[in-house]
């Protein structure tokens, strides 16, 4: 029997709100609100756009050995964290597919490690299958935690609002606990989106206080923020080419086919190492691509890739409209001959081929790479 979604506990706030709801990851989450998903887009582009993104998961890792067990565990180095710090990572198997990508957040007296929602049962099993002889503990607080995020050029300014805690001087990629509107919280100066902002982790009996206080400051300060669904989600994380997993990344794609290498520290011992040590010595097979289509054409995830002589040469992973540039981009994987920029190919659409170019990513500049 299919299982219940799950629904998180702004549910209601978002069905009063007009949302439209849709089943993710085994959660009954809004897609899109009544002003639609261009405009949430653009807002979180322009101001501020706050995100309920509880269906993510936490796993809290802690132990003496709590660095040694997760620098086996994923590609980053973890001992080069400083406390209150984070970064990107990836969990490999053997063979250097990918288990999932984490953002591990190195917290007073332990790691706390966010997964995607989808893999959250998946990844606690694979981290609890290799703790093996390590002094360490991992503590799935999920269902206790809530998420949520703001991003936009005017995010730190909204929550400022909130908190005694200085956030203009918090760094890109670290993370502070403080109180925001009284409320005990984790701030972490991260997202997914292209834009400065944080991602809150609070106890979950707090959410539509927060929720509503974020929401209530900006309009006392003339900060306009609105809630964004996850179809503004997607298109936000997809223009400056951040990956999604089951799209850019998966069991069945490496971190250098997905041209997340930089992820990587191959000096250094962890689960899959091997693998992608011999995939860099014997060159990929394929490799992830940027492409703009020159005919005006939605591609959509799984449309063929073809040469310009007919020849099939790889798939759509993500296919979208892209706001702030104005244009039908997409990913996909090719073979590394068709990878060059400037590189003319067909994307059948519907079943005819329509003309795309390959093109430099990422389609939209993060903010923090642009200074």
């Amino acid at each position: 029997m299919n299982q219940p979604l799950k629904q998180t506990k702004l549910y209601q706030w978002h069905v009063d709100q007009g949302a439209r709801l849709v089943p993710f990851a085994g959660w009954e989450m809004p897609v899109q609100y009544p002003t639609g998903p261009l405009e949430e887009h653009r807002l979180t582009r322009r101001s501020a756009g706050l995100f309920d993104i509880d269906h993510m998961g936490q796993i809290i890792v802690t132990g003496a050995d709590a660095a040694a067990y997760l620098n086996q565990l994923v590609t980053w180095d973890i001992c080069l964290l400083a406390e209150n710090q984070a970064h990107y990572a990836l969990m490999c198997y053997e063979n250097g597919g990918i288990v999932d990508d984490v953002f591990i957040y190195k917290l007073p007296g332990r790691f706390m490690v966010v997964v995607n929602a989808s893999n959250l049962a998946k990844d606690f099993q694979w981290m609890h299958e290799h703790l093996a002889n390590y002094q360490a503990t991992i503590t799935d607080i999920s269902a206790e935690t809530y998420m949520m995020a703001l991003q936009g050029p005017r995010a730190i300014e909204l929550l400022q609002t909130l908190t005694s805690a200085n956030l203009a001087t918090m760094p890109r990629f670290s993370a502070l606990e403080d109180k925001l509107n009284g409320i005990p919280t984790i701030i972490g100066r991260t997202g997914y989106t292209g834009e400065d902002g944080v991602e809150l982790f609070f106890p979950a009996e707090h959410a539509l206080t927060l929720w509503q206080a974020i929401l209530d400051g900006g309009a006392s300060s003339g900060i306009e923020v609105k809630p964004i669904g996850l179809a503004a989600r997607d298109s936000l994380r997809f223009e400056p080419s951040f990956p999604l997993y089951g799209h850019e990344i998966s069991a069945d794609i490496t971190p250098l086919e997905a041209n997340l290498g930089w992820s990587c520290k191959l000096e250094k011992d962890f689960i899959g190492q091997a693998a992608l040590l011999k995939q860099k010595a014997q060159g990929l097979a394929k490799k992830l691509i940027g492409f703009e289509m020159v005919e005006k054409s939605v591609p959509r995830q799984d449309c063929p890739v073809i040469s310009t002589n007919g020849q099939a040469i790889g798939a759509v992973v993500t296919g979208l409209y892209a706001p702030t540039v104005d244009k039908y981009c997409g990913h996909a994987f090719v073979p590394p001959a068709y990878a060059e920029i400037g590189t003319k190919i067909n994307i059948v659409i519907h079943d005819k081929p329509k003309a795309a170019i390959v093109v430099k990513r990422p389609f939209y500049t993060p903010s923090y790479r642009k200074y």
